[in-house]
């Protein structure tokens, strides 16, 4: 949990703060779309989990209408430079968290968005009255409150879910979608013009998770021997007794054991389907 906190609640902050003060907002909106392919490269590369042709085509429109909703005019990629890197290095920080946390997806989801912040929160407060800056009014603190609350405390324990249930690199797909979200927001809440780019943005993101969720996973695969704890009800992977005069209502809770399983049905790599994939 150390690493966890330090790469996306540490690392990833510090260095996005750093690099926003040289870096233009668009080109920084459009770098940190950064984090959802940095999401799913690690999660395929380095703890090999099954990312076919179809999510890939998926994740680069997903990606492509993020860009391009990103995008505000201009020649080139002015105003790229170390600011850029930092933003880069952010994206990267987060990416290597996501795939971390998906490690502990089985513990409660609000005890690992509680312990994350609170660490989190407590030493980047600590570097930035360092650094000489001051607590805000305290109209400021119940605003920033607020969205903190929704925007990261609320949104982690969505995030912890969705790793136990979809796996790291189909959560950090779906992730990318958040430009988008906010695009729509704006229209609704703020009356922004709806654009070209939303337009096609929309049509890009469309495609991509309709790719996503027509994917079947499907292939003869092996449960190890396991024996963990998490909220679960008693379907084919979770077949185990319980006490003399137990009878838990279900979904419940109580640490139990898998025994080895070999079959065949279309999964995600979800908690229980975690095994590698040959490249």
């Amino acid at each position: 949990m150390g690493l966890v906190v330090l790469s996306g609640g540490v690392a990833g902050p510090v260095l996005l703060m750093f690099g926003l003060t040289t870096t233009p907002a668009a080109s920084a909106a459009l770098l940190l779309n950064l984090e959802g392919l940095a999401t799913m490269v690690i999660a395929w590369l380095a703890f090999r989990e099954n990312v076919d042709r179809r999510l890939l085509l998926g994740a680069a429109t997903i990606l492509a209408g993020a860009l391009l909703l990103s995008w505000q005019g201009g020649s080139g990629f002015g105003g790229f430079g170390f600011g850029a890197l930092l933003i880069a290095g952010a994206c990267l920080a987060w990416g290597i968290d996501n795939n971390l946390t998906r490690k502990v997806s089985g513990a409660d989801p609000v005890q690992i968005a509680m312990v994350k912040g609170l660490a989190a929160g407590a030493v980047n407060l600590t570097l930035a009255l360092v650094s000489g800056a001051h607590l805000p009014s305290g109209a400021l603190l119940a605003g920033a409150g607020i969205v903190g609350f929704l925007g990261y405390g609320v949104s982690l324990v969505l995030f912890v879910l969705a790793l136990r249930f979809l796996g790291t690199a189909r959560t950090g797909a779906y992730f990318s979608t958040a430009p988008f979200i906010g695009a729509v927001l704006a229209v609704l809440m703020f009356g922004e013009a709806v654009s070209w780019q939303l337009v096609a943005a929309a049509v890009l993101m469309a495609v991509g998770l309709y790719l996503h969720l027509v994917e079947r996973h499907e292939h003869e695969h092996i449960h190890e021997p396991l024996e963990h704890e998490h909220p679960h009800v008693h379907d084919e992977h979770h077949q185990h007794a319980h006490g003399a005069g137990e009878l838990p209502g279900e979904p419940h809770t109580h640490r139990h054991r898998h025994k080895r399983l070999a079959h065949r049905h279309a999964h995600f790599p979800d908690l229980h389907h975690r095994h590698d994939h040959a490249h």
